[in-house]
């Protein structure tokens, strides 16, 4: 079980060993110390290990993450998991703005707020909340699932394609072409799906959550909707 101090060892050299993993690496938990909020820690992994970073992280931490999984036991900053692929990242703490943006597949969980614009232009990762998020949260978001404990800011969905939203709270405002739909058995089915995957095992009932998602008024331009785009 390698350990890393990156109080005493650079975080280029830290993600250049993460980088030279092949799949059957024999290393496959890693243990980092004393972060201190530095940008890009273990992002761009390609192997299925695990990384356990032991505090708050900066910009874009496990962006990019394909296979692995990654613990981050504090908050993140901007665009932690940022266009993930696969794997699990799992946020102990908050999460600052664009939290999963562009994302295309794998897990985010975050165990307490996410700021603004998480899950913008989400592409098929699924991302579960469990306290509230900001403003413009799934913003163009073609496809996963987005899931909220908490409430919503505003403009949830603005623009979105064909992510699913699920929210258990308020919502403070809906944006362009996102609207409330039914929450029917196949939707709580699959986001019990969600749930269990991200680690709930059925402690959290998917009947409390509304689901939103896109009208599809605004997929071919029509000049009546012209304000809305």
């Amino acid at each position: 079980m390698p350990e890393v101090d990156l109080g005493a060892t650079p975080l280029r050299a830290l993600n250049a060993a993460l980088h030279r993993l092949r799949p059957d690496t024999n290393e496959r938990h890693w243990i980092i110390e004393r972060p201190a909020g530095r940008h890009a820690i273990a992002a761009g992994l390609d192997a299925p290990i695990t990384v356990e970073i032991n505090g708050p992280v900066g910009y874009y931490c496990a962006g990019m993450n394909k296979l692995a999984t990654v613990l981050i036991h504090g908050s993140a900053g901007t665009g932690v998991a940022e266009n993930m692929m696969s794997g699990f990242v799992h946020v102990e703490g908050d999460a600052s703005q664009s939290a999963g943006a562009t994302g295309r597949g794998g897990l985010l969980r975050i165990d307490g707020n996410a700021s603004s614009r998480c899950g913008i232009s989400m592409k098929g990762i699924d991302i579960v909340v469990q306290g509230s998020v900001g403003h413009m949260s799934a913003f163009m978001a073609q496809a996963g699932n987005l899931v909220v404990f908490g409430d919503a800011g505003d403009a949830l969905g603005d623009s979105i394609y064909e992510a699913r939203l699920f929210v258990r709270g308020s919502v403070k405002s809906l944006g362009a072409d996102c609207i409330e739909k039914p929450m029917r058995e196949e939707h709580k089915k699959s986001l019990h799906e969600v749930l269990d995957r991200a680690g709930f095992n059925g402690a959290i009932d998917p009947a409390e959550f509304r689901r939103y998602g896109s009208a599809r008024k605004l997929y071919n331009f029509h000049v009546d909707h012209a304000g809305d785009y």
